[in-house]
């Protein structure tokens, strides 16, 4: 007679959060910087898809150099909070370093939206509280995920893109992959 086989005990994998994120670099070797980032976010994020690359005028504050920027759509096991300090992590690990509040970085990595998660607190607003005013992270995020809906306005990115007053950011041909 055969001994009885057990079955391992199943395990339940961990749960897979929708999320966003928009990428910008206005230091260096730009789009170094932007590939970087997303090399270093795949052991947290699963890439589902990734616009194309703009280049666009410093928002807020002039006088700086042109940014690069581009938006990540993806899957994550990480919750917001672990997801903002790993994005710190890399915007640290790629060598950006503090400045004024809008001025030149390295690297910047904003969380667009977390699932339709709406949280207010002192260090994670989701979605983004600025997602609406920016055309440099609206056109991009229109390119992957049109359909996108603010969890608080209703909009789409599509539609939030239209209401812009001006249109502005340049595709540079570039892919971030």
């Amino acid at each position: 007679m055969m001994p009885r086989m057990t079955q391992p005990t199943p395990q339940p994998l961990p749960p897979r959060h929708k999320i966003c994120l928009a990428l910008g670099s206005n230091v260096g070797d730009r789009l170094a910087h932007l590939r970087a980032a997303l090399a270093a976010l795949r052991p947290y994020v699963t890439v589902t898809a990734a616009s194309p690359v703009y280049e666009t005028l410093p928002a807020y504050v002039s006088g700086q150099p042109v940014f690069l920027n581009a938006v990540v759509a993806g899957e994550t096991a990480l919750d917001p909070m672990a997801l903002l300090y790993t994005v710190r992590d890399i915007e640290r690990d790629i060598g950006r370093q503090p400045t004024f509040h809008y001025g030149p970085r390295t690297i910047d990595i904003d969380i667009l939206f977390f699932d339709d998660l709406i949280q207010h607190d002192t260090e994670l607003t989701l979605p983004h509280p600025r997602l609406g005013e920016r055309e440099f992270v609206l056109r991009p995020l229109a390119d992957i995920l049109p359909d996108w809906t603010h969890p608080v306005t209703g909009l789409s990115a599509h539609a939030m893109l239209a209401a812009l007053p001006t249109h502005e950011a340049q595709p540079t041909g570039d892919a971030l992959a």
